[in-house]
């Protein structure tokens, strides 16, 4: 009955803090809304276990003991007594002791833990802790996408094709002669002209695009990771890019090994009016961007398209009637052809076009060859009536807000550098020069930095809503508008450990590790929240403030240990094994682990300190009680 409220109230700040993860906004809250979802509904389940199921098994085990046991059983019964004898010896006689001089430093206790978060804080707010987005998770498998100039001979295309299957079966024999015992960790190649050959991974596109002829994709399927001899698909994709080398006449040209990703690393949208301005930014930026090492596969949106005519009339051309509309039609008409009829063949209808032959109409030279028919039914030669401008028109055109944009978009080799250094570099430098010196552009970050700014900003306005949340919970059991923050103190900590966590293991702090320290928050308390619960308790029988935090850590401190020592034991296995299928979800684990490690030595030391400083103040706050009026009993504060 005494720990029911606790524990209750406990699982119920968990759920609160779970909830950012569920609405996470952008497109990768519907990816982890789903752990948040599941989470939640464990911790409704664990309620009915500890309050109805758990006293009916320990019910169970009191009389199971009564009985007569086998030598096995009762050497097991006495190391269980032995370990718990040793940790109760160890709450009492070492960190009881410990907590009896730190008490009266209480000041002392609070200052240091005020100073180490200033430092975390600023390691994290100068780039000393690196911070990354949504690192890409790695497939099994690596795409090759070309690009052609547009109208390019579908032949060119297969050429270049070529270049690209002859580098790939040069790397599967640098691979077989590398590690000569072991199957080759590329299974087979698939090549598709005039369309993707299809990843198939999430998050990527599952619609097939019509058939052209400028493009080209070649796909290797690669053996699982597990049996690849720690050798990465990046790696794999990279050692592939240098054996390509560069195609001629190629326009884009990719490689990418990412089974899921949160967009390109770096999209900088280029916006303006002046088509000449954009391309001339555009390509400023991309020898910009060349310039930093891990940036590769640099290329932007701006496509010159097939080549084409413009016509325009003479002024002669109007004295004989004639209209840009007729000269327009009549030159369709030669070489695409007009519709004379359509004849139904079973279920099929045949159009009947008429048009030049096809020696008249088989290079644009052809049409200053053709006459043109005037309103009164006489023809003139095309070059008497009209003029005509051969040049490449545009293969698609974006506008935003009635401006164009060009995106420059590159990929990085995050073991290099990050997405976030370079931006912030050309941020610093190259961007503000190019608005300085062409006042009618401006830029927009997509892609991966859009996804983030998107997130992050939704986090910052959903995790306020949470901790009031959760400062509501606890202010019920306890009956005070204080004490919650004494409870609610360790979470920064939570996060201190869960940043000196992902340091140790060698892990960038990402998206999943922000949602984990969240999360973070609802586990730390519980602890907090049993100690501050019986130290109340303990006021109400009328202890002294001293004894009943000291007494309160030392009966709390085996539960504590105990709870943090098993959640971290728990997610272990998933924190040392980083595969594809878990790299996701590895760091917000490392960020839970660690940060429950670290809070409950925090718990331990700070929480009393914190308890007997509100006490101080609330001390020092109350009038001294008349003498013939005795001081109340201890009603919350």
């Amino acid at each position: 009955h005494e720990v029911a409220v606790p524990v209750i109230f406990g699982v119920l700040t968990t759920v609160a803090a779970f909830l950012p993860i569920i609405f996470v906004p952008g497109r990768l809250g519907d990816f982890f809304s789903v752990v948040g979802t599941v989470v939640c509904l464990a911790l409704a389940f664990s309620i009915i276990e500890s309050m109805l199921i758990l006293p009916s098994h320990l019910a169970h085990r009191t009389r199971a003991r009564d009985r007569e046991h086998g030598p096995l059983m009762t050497r097991w019964l006495a190391f269980q007594n032995r370990l718990a004898e040793g940790l109760e010896n160890f709450a009492e006689n070492r960190y009881g002791n410990v907590l009896r001089r730190v008490l009266p430093w209480r000041y002392s206790i609070l200052a240091s833990g005020a100073g180490l978060l200033i430092i975390i804080g600023s390691l994290m707010l100068s780039g000393r802790i690196g911070f990354q987005f949504f690192p890409p998770i790695e497939g099994n498998r690596i795409t090759a996408s070309l690009t052609m100039p547009e109208g390019i001979n579908v032949n060119e295309t297969a050429r270049a094709a070529g270049i690209i299957e002859r580098a790939a079966a040069e790397l599967m024999q640098e691979l077989q002669d590398e590690y000569p015992n072991q199957p080759s960790m590329i299974e087979y190649s698939l090549t598709a002209i005039g369309r993707g050959a299809g990843g198939g991974g999430p998050g990527q596109s599952s619609q097939v695009a019509p058939a052209v002829s400028h493009q080209a994709e070649v796909s290797l399927a690669l053996l699982p990771s597990s049996q690849r001899n720690g050798v990465t698909a990046t790696q794999i994709a990279q050692r592939w890019r240098e054996l390509t080398g560069p195609i001629p006449d190629s326009v884009e040209l990719s490689f990418s090994a990412n089974a899921f990703d949160a967009g390109d690393p770096i999209s900088i949208e280029l916006r303006g009016r002046n088509v000449d301005d954009l391309r001339e930014v555009a390509a400023y930026l991309r020898s910009e961007l060349a310039r930093f090492d891990g940036v590769t596969d640099i290329t932007d949106s701006f496509r010159s398209g097939k080549q084409e005519a413009k016509l325009s009339l003479r002024p002669e051309a109007r004295v004989l009637g004639l209209t840009l509309e007729d000269l327009a039609n009549q030159v369709r008409q030669a070489f695409y052809g007009a519709e004379a009829q359509r004849v139904q063949r079973g279920t099929e209808d045949v159009r009947v076009m008429v048009r030049f032959p096809e020696a008249e109409r088989a290079s644009l030279g052809d049409l200053e060859d053709m006459r043109i028919r005037t309103a009164n039914g006489d023809e003139v030669p095309f070059t008497s009536v009209a003029f005509v401008e051969y040049g490449n028109g545009y293969s698609s055109i974006r506008r935003v807000d009635r401006q164009r944009i060009v995106t420059v978009t590159a990929d990085v080799n995050r073991a290099v550098t990050t997405p976030e250094q370079v931006i912030g570099a050309i941020e610093a430098t190259t961007l503000p020069d190019i608005l300085s010196r062409y006042r009618g552009v401006s830029y927009v970050l997509s892609g991966e930095q859009e996804e983030r700014a998107e997130s992050i900003g939704g986090l910052f306005r959903l995790v306020p809503m949470a901790l009031l949340v959760i400062y509501a919970i606890l202010a019920i059991p306890l009956k005070s508008y204080w004490q919650p923050f004494v409870i609610m103190s360790v979470i920064p900590f939570g996060t201190v450990g869960a940043m000196l966590g992902h340091t140790i293991m060698g892990f960038p702090i990402t998206l999943p590790s922000v949602l984990g320290m969240i999360a973070l928050a609802g586990v730390v308390v519980n602890s907090s929240l049993v100690m501050v619960d019986y130290m109340n308790r303990q006021r109400i029988q009328g202890a002294d403030v001293l004894e009943a935090v000291t007494k309160a850590g030392i009966v709390r401190f085996r539960p504590i240990l105990l709870t943090s020592i098993t959640t971290f034991v728990g997610l272990a296995p998933l924190m040392l094994r980083v595969t594809p299928e878990t790299a996701f979800i590895v760091p917000m684990a490392i960020s839970l682990g660690w940060g429950v490690l670290f809070a409950t030595v925090i718990t331990l030391f700070l929480v009393p300190s914190l308890y007997l400083a509100l006490e101080d103040l609330h001390v020092w706050k109350k009038p001294e009680p008349t003498p013939e009026i005795a001081p109340s009993a201890y009603t919350g504060y």
